[in-house]
């Protein structure tokens, strides 16, 4: 029996849970701005007081690796990799792209007859980053950052309909638009790194905890304040 925490902060949502024996028997999420830093670790000890647990008596600790926000990744590594040093136990990463593509299938909101998910952590103005996902959440395209057009994803909404989801959705529905394309406008859950997560750990596909890093796909820009300090 698999007792897993799992942790997701890479967006505007701060969510954690706890997977014990192939199911979700704890949870909890915050869309406070900037709370990320500040709550994930919070919920991670509700969940296990709740449970009567403590960090040395689950399996693993799986990771939101990005693409996403650079902070929100950053929280949740670090958080991650404290609780596997503190409690010996293994770091697990999913893809943050492939557990929207599960949040879609596992809580059904794939339109009829839909043939491909395709994920969007919004970055900015126009871009995402994206990939596309088979209908049984199989990852069929490589990970990208794209400036979303109108030619965007046609010969996939040629084939069929297709589910755009995530927080960069929203904002591309009127630039993709037409048949076949749904759009949902919402952030990755850590409930929805289930299936994932116990995937990592059956195939025993631990990460280093010392070296291990997020997956940024672009690397960080830091900008320069436009405000007067003197």
């Amino acid at each position: 029996m698999e007792r897993i925490i799992l942790i997701e902060t890479s967006t505007a949502l701060c969510s954690t849970a706890l997977a014990e024996d192939g199911r979700i028997v704890s949870y909890r999420e915050s869309g406070e701005a900037r709370s990320h830093a500040s709550l994930t670790a919070v919920f991670i000890k509700e969940m296990l007081d709740e449970s009567g647990y403590e960090a040395r008596d689950c399996d693993a600790v799986c990771v939101s690796m990005g693409p996403g926000s650079y902070t929100g990744l950053r929280v949740g590594v670090s958080t991650a990799k404290g609780l596997c040093f503190g409690a010996g136990i293994p770091l697990l990463a999913a893809g943050t792209l492939e557990i929207l593509a599960r949040q879609a299938i596992d809580e059904g909101l794939l339109p009829d007859g839909c043939r491909y998910v395709v994920p969007m952590i919004d970055a900015r103005r126009m871009e995402v980053y994206t990939a596309a996902f088979d209908a049984g959440g199989r990852q069929i395209s490589d990970t990208e950052s794209l400036v979303v057009t109108g030619d965007s994803f046609r010969e996939l909404k040629e084939e069929g309909p297709v589910l755009f989801i995530g927080d960069g959705a929203g904002k591309c529905a009127d630039v993709i638009g037409g048949q076949n394309a749904s759009f949902i406008q919402c952030c990755p859950k850590a409930s929805s790194m289930l299936i994932p997560a116990m995937r990592e750990y059956k195939e025993k596909r631990f990460r280093d905890v010392a070296y291990f890093e997020p997956f940024y796909l672009k690397e960080f820009v830091a900008t320069q304040s436009k405000k007067k300090l003197f």
